[in-house]
Order: C-alpha cells, then sequence, then structure tokens
C-alpha cells in the first residue's frame, strides 16, 4: 500500500458563498497529480493555494452529516488522496476517502449515533474574495456499481485509495485523529469514543 498523507479533517468554519462553476477533467491524469508527502498525520493549511480544509469540513456537515441520524457533535473525518488543478485556474479537484460521525456526548464519552463512508472526487471553487467552497462532490456508487465507479473516479490513484479505504488500521487511526483534534478544537470535556457495542476507546491526545 503506498503511505499518502493524512490531512484530518475536524474544524467547523465558516465558508462563505460562491458562484456555481462546473469542474471538468479527468481524474486519472498523472501530470497533474499532487501527491501528498509520505508518513504525515495533520492537515494541509494550502493545497495549490487553496485552504481546502474548512471546505470540505464545512460541506461534510452541512450536506452529508445532515442526513444521518443526528447527535450532538457531526465530526467530520476525510483522509485525502490527491489533488489536482482544473483547467479552470480557480478550481481545484480533490480525491478523498470522505467520512462523517454523528456523536453523542454522555458523560466524558463520544457515543457514535450515525455515520458512514462517502468516498469520491470534491470540486472547490476559489472565489475573488479567496473564500473556497466545495460546488460539487462525485461520490463512489455503493452496492454493484462501487468498484467500477471508484477507478473511474479516482483514476490513477485508485489503488492508493483502495489501499486507504480497506485498512481498518488506518481507518480507525484517521478516525482517532479527528475525533481527537475536534474535541482539542472545541474544548470537549470529553475523554473517550464508542461505537455501539464496542468498549469505549480513549481519544488520543494532541
Amino acid at each position: 500500500m503506498k503511505k499518502m498523507k493524512l490531512w484530518m479533517m475536524a474544524a467547523i468554519l465558516f465558508c462563505g458563498a460562491s458562484g456555481m462553476i462546473s469542474c471538468t477533467g479527468n481524474a486519472n491524469t498523472n501530470a497533474e497529480v499532487e501527491q501528498a508527502d509520505e508518513d504525515t498525520v495533520g492537515f494541509a493549511e494550502e493545497t495549490g493555494g487553496y485552504n481546502v480544509i474548512p471546505a470540505v469540513d464545512q460541506y461534510l456537515v452541512d450536506s452529508i452529516g445532515v442526513q444521518y441520524t443526528k447527535g450532538d457533535v457531526c465530526i467530520p473525518c476525510a483522509t485525502i488522496v490527491s489533488s489536482m488543478p482544473d483547467k479552470n485556474p480557480n478550481i481545484m479537484k480533490v480525491l478523498g476517502d470522505f467520512w462523517v460521525f454523528n456523536f453523542k456526548v454522555s458523560g466524558d464519552t463520544l457515543k457514535t449515533v450515525s455515520g458512514g463512508d462517502h468516498p469520491g472526487m470534491m470540486c472547490l471553487h476559489k472565489g475573488d474574495d479567496g473564500i473556497v467552497k466545495v460546488i460539487s462532490f462525485e461520490q463512489v456508487e455503493s452496492g454493484h456499481g462501487n468498484e467500477e465507479s471508484a477507478k473511474r473516479i479516482f483514476g490513477d490513484m485508485y489503488e492508493a485509495f483502495h489501499g486507504i479505504n480497506s485498512d481498518e488500521d488506518t481507518r480507525e487511526q484517521a478516525r482517532a485523529m479527528c475525533i481527537a483534534k475536534y474535541v482539542k478544537d472545541h474544548n470537549l470535556p470529553v475523554k473517550y469514543y464508542q461505537d455501539y457495542g464496542w468498549p469505549a476507546k480513549e481519544i488520543p491526545a494532541l
């Protein structure tokens, strides 16, 4: 499995409006791929001049998290596989494995209420005011068309995506770090997180 940078997206920040612009281009052009550094867990301040973290976080919370049973908090968690510029200089395409988790706060523990995985390609637009916003999201299909659509969307980065998505330890590490960052950023008085029917896990210290 290729080791990719895990960009942990946990802050829920306000992103202003920008015009709708179509996202075009093929995700499998190697020359366009801006591959992440190896073995780095954290987040990228800029991606090709795009501050993608707040925009992706906000989209995951506002557009994806609301589709699930509501909890006290919604924590997004994205592993960015690669990013690439579009022909339009104001557009950035981001390939990733995007998760959301809704939790109930119960004493010192975050208890999972709902959530799920939504891998695919997000297109982000940077407006004249510098604000970046997700303007479209092509998701990998669930069920029968899953593998075919994943290969089409991720192109040459499919193996990197599959290596991350199919590795339970990698996913759980990313999730734990996302939770830890969210808890720290929002000063939540919790120490553990727990899935239904499983023992509670300690939230890593940052």
